[in-house]
C-alpha cells in the first residue's frame, strides 16, 4: 500500500512537470517577438523611461497575467492595450519566457 502511495506521488509530480513545460513559452520565439516591445521596454528588457515598466527578470506568469489583462481590457493603457489585442495566448507565454531569463 505505501509503495502505491509513493508510486502515485512521484507519477503526479511527473504530470505536473511536464504539464508546466509544455505550457511554457519558447525564449528564442519570444527574442523574436519582441521587436515592439524594445522601443519602450528596451532591447534587453529595461526601460530608459520610468513611465515604462522594466521587464527583464520579472516572473513569466506576472507577465502573462498583465498581458492577458491589457488584452481582456481589465488593465488599460492606451499603449498596451492594442498591442496586447494582437497577441496570442502562446505569444504572450513566449515574451514572458524572453524577458524573464534577462538580468535586470
Amino acid at each position: 500500500m505505501r509503495k502505491k502511495a509513493i508510486v502515485g506521488a512521484i507519477l503526479a509530480a511527473a504530470s505536473l512537470a511536464a504539464g508546466a513545460a509544455l505550457a511554457g513559452g519558447d525564449a528564442a520565439a519570444g527574442k523574436a517577438k519582441a521587436a515592439v516591445c524594445v522601443g519602450c521596454h528596451g532591447a534587453d528588457g529595461i526601460s530608459t523611461n520610468p513611465l515604462w515598466p522594466n521587464l527583464a527578470g520579472q516572473k513569466a506568469p506576472y507577465i502573462v497575467k498583465q498581458l492577458k489583462a491589457f488584452r481582456a481590457g481589465t488593465r488599460q493603457d492606451p499603449l498596451m492595450g492594442p498591442i496586447a489585442k494582437n497577441l496570442s495566448d502562446q505569444d504572450m507565454e513566449d515574451l514572458a519566457a524572453y524577458f524573464s531569463g534577462l538580468e535586470r
